[in-house]
């Protein structure tokens, strides 16, 4: 969807203020230090509010992406959001309230549940606007864990990154279709774009992870935790009856040092010390992905959209993902990569053979239906002008009672 930003709308009057002013919105989180879709989501709306002529205001614990806010920008406010302590929680509310006054915030967007409990009072007590964004499953399993997560289905507008999430919301919270507006997430072609990564780029990256020319690269990459199915992967390579490959886990452990000795004995049992390696967080992705034949991602819990797939295809790399999630909606199997079953590490070391077979012209024709894939539903401009209407829309709507 093609929406021009300079429609952006202008605020009605609210409680004594001047109508006509250009919307001021505030986005609530945890942190800005993970830089992951939570993160990286609020840092790109923020530059659309500002592109569009709006106030962008963030509120967090804060973190090293505070600096990228201000650049593009917007205005942070540090609050202890980060916490799930119910005493700090409450006592957020009045800081929140106090900040929508002062600043006079019109809508109030949540993106994660403890800093959204906090916001959704405050914005009662305010008469702001609220909007949420469900960015995952986030694990329904007991009464308690519901009541929890169900702060996040309180928006007067619910945005779901994916219509797998979006069908989670109305099947386990019973939310109304008309509430939720599906937005998938945004590449940004800016940085992913095959014709801005220099060779240079690419070739340092190889030498840093000390990759052999010519052999073939298999990467899959995700922080270190069991659900990312790293395990999975493993086992998959180990299944492949060649070794004159090359693989990649790229992520950090985040501080999970038993996960990461358990993969590194994995390696060891399965005698593939010479062909998987386990790298640290990597600051320059897109140079990544181009220096990989095939991209990976064996998620054994559903993925609520899927960067990674994503990322990858906007690049024209191979991508293989588990069938389930996101996935669905971003892979278009057999044309742009290929789905296999939750945990099956024989379906995957399969799917990574059929790709490591392709010659070149298949994989010329699968590089350009994956960019094209990308860039016509998956991008980052997209997602904000699309963000920008739920905002007109409920600026639109009669201001919630304070």
């Amino acid at each position: 969807m093609e929406t021009d930003n300079s429609t952006y709308a202008r605020t009605v009057e609210r409680d004594g203020g001047q109508a006509g002013r250009l919307a001021t919105v505030l986005q609530v989180l945890p942190a800005l230090d993970l830089g992951g879709g939570v993160e990286r989501g609020t840092v790109e709306i923020a530059s659309a509010i500002v592109e569009a002529g709006g106030r962008a205001l963030v509120a967090s614990a804060g973190g090293a992406m505070v600096h990228e806010l201000k650049r593009v920008g917007a205005e942070h406010f540090t609050l202890p959001l980060a916490s799930k302590n119910p005493a700090v929680i409450l006592a957020n509310v009045k800081r929140l309230a106090g900040l929508i006054t002062d600043q006079g915030a019109d809508i109030v967007h949540a993106r994660s549940r403890a800093p959204a409990w906090s916001a959704c009072f405050a914005a009662r007590r305010t008469g702001a606007h609220f909007v949420t964004t469900f960015h995952g499953t986030y694990g329904s399993g007991n009464w308690f864990k519901r009541r929890y997560n169900s702060v996040m289905t309180r928006g007067e507008r619910v945005i779901a990154i994916s219509h797998f999430i979006g069908g989670h919301v109305r099947r386990v919270y019973g939310v109304p279709a008309a509430t939720i507006r599906v937005i998938h997430r945004g590449v940004d072609l800016e940085r992913f774009d095959p014709k801005k990564i220099g060779a240079e780029r690419v070739v340092a990256l190889a030498e840093k992870w000390r990759l052999p020319d010519g052999m073939p690269v298999v990467m899959l990459p995700g922080r270190l935790t069991r659900w990312k199915g790293q395990v999975v992967f493993i086992r998959a390579i180990a299944a492949l009856p060649r070794r004159d490959i090359r693989c990649l886990l790229v992520g950090s452990d985040q501080g999970r040092s038993a996960y990461r000795r358990e993969l590194e004995d994995l390696i060891h049992d399965w005698d593939l010390d010479e062909i998987v390696r386990i790298v640290d967080h990597c600051d320059d992705m897109p140079a990544a992905y181009m220096l990989t034949d095939v991209v990976v991602s064996a998620s054994t819990d559903p993925e609520a959209f899927g960067r990674v797939v994503a990322e990858a295809q906007a690049l024209g790399r191979p991508v293989i993902a588990t069938d389930h999630g996101g996935a669905r909606e971003t892979v278009i199997v057999g044309e742009t990569g290929w789905l296999t079953p939750p945990g099956d590490a024989e379906a995957l070391s399969e799917a990574i053979a059929r790709v490591l077979s392709l010659k070149d012209p298949a994989r010329q024709i699968l590089a350009a239906k994956a960019i094209d894939n990308v860039r016509r539903n998956f991008t980052r401009h997209d997602m904000c002008a699309s963000t920008l209407d739920v905002y007109n829309e409920v600026l639109s709507l009669k201001a919630p009672a304070g």
